[in-house]
Formats: C-alpha cells, structure tokens, sequence
C-alpha cells in the first residue's frame, strides 16, 4: 500500500485505503428474537477488498470477496449514488471525521445504515444497524477489521539469520 494521508481527507482516499486483505470479528445481535442465548452470534472471517478508481461516472469501486462466496461490487458514484453489481442499492455519504456512511434500502423496507471508520491504516471498524419502516431496531452489529500485512523477510548474512527490529 503507498503512503497516503490519514485519516482520509476525501471518499476517494477513503475507498482506496479499503484496498486488502482484511481479518474480521463480526459481533451480531438479533433485538427482536427472544430468549437468553439465541440473540447474540460472533463469527471470524477474512475479506478481499480491491479498489479500482478509474471510472468518471463514479468515484470508485469496491470489489468485495469472502472465501467461498461470490463477488459483490460496490459502486460509489456521483452525489451519493451506491449501487451494488450494478443495481441500485442506496446513498453514501462520506462525512468530515474520515467515516464512511451506507444506508442500504431494502426491498422490504427495512433501512441498513452502516458506518465505516479508520483508528489506524490497518484497523477498521464497520457498525451496522437495521430499522424497520416505524425506525424500530431490528439488528445491530459491530466488526473489527485487521488488515494483513506481510511480515519482514529474514536478512541472511553468512548463513545466519539476522531478524530486523523494529
């Protein structure tokens, strides 16, 4: 990944710092099922994202990949415009503090807002809430994202291995 400026000044550098690959631990918790153990789930996972800004009608693509699901592309375009493997999905809006907001309209008239924010180049974190057409919760999730990075190759010098620091 090259230097850029952080946290992202604009959605453009936003997008593009979404480029990697990505550890996640998603807690998911379910408001409207009842009962002491069955409205709460956390799951690992990893996710491919590669950024491709090229495009002038949009400001950029997500391409999204989990390990044996399909491709998602995300499509930011133009004042707000979010569209999904080329159908209409909803608005973004990228907001002073360097977050990233979705709201996702789905066919049943349930309304997914999420928020996206940098801590760190390599930490994201993704909130996510579900209301339905009266604003009641319906679901709510928090993911930690960890981007992988490649750790340092040994430096062999005489056929030692001299470990760098720092």
């Amino acid at each position: 990944m090259s230097q850029q400026s952080f946290p992202p000044t604009d959605p453009v550098a936003f997008l593009t710092l979404c480029d990697g690959e990505w550890m996640s631990l998603r807690s998911c918790f379910e408001l409207s099922v009842g009962g002491d153990n069955e409205w709460h789930t956390s799951e690992r996972g990893e996710l491919t994202v590669r950024c491709e800004v090229s495009d002038a009608s949009a400001l950029g693509r997500l391409i999204v990949q989990a390990p044996g699901a399909s491709t998602n592309t995300l499509i930011f375009g133009a004042y707000g415009h979010l569209s999904r493997n080329g159908e209409h999905l909803g608005r973004w809006r990228f907001w002073p503090d360097g977050s990233m907001e979705l709201n996702v309209f789905r066919p049943d008239g349930v309304l997914v807002q999420e928020r996206i924010w940098f801590v760190y180049v390599n930490l994201r974190l993704r909130s996510t809430t579900a209301v339905d057409n009266d604003g009641v919760p319906l679901q709510a999730s928090f993911c930690t994202d960890i981007r992988r990075v490649s750790k340092p190759r040994p430096l062999k010098k005489n056929g030692s291995v001299i470990v760098p620091i720092g």
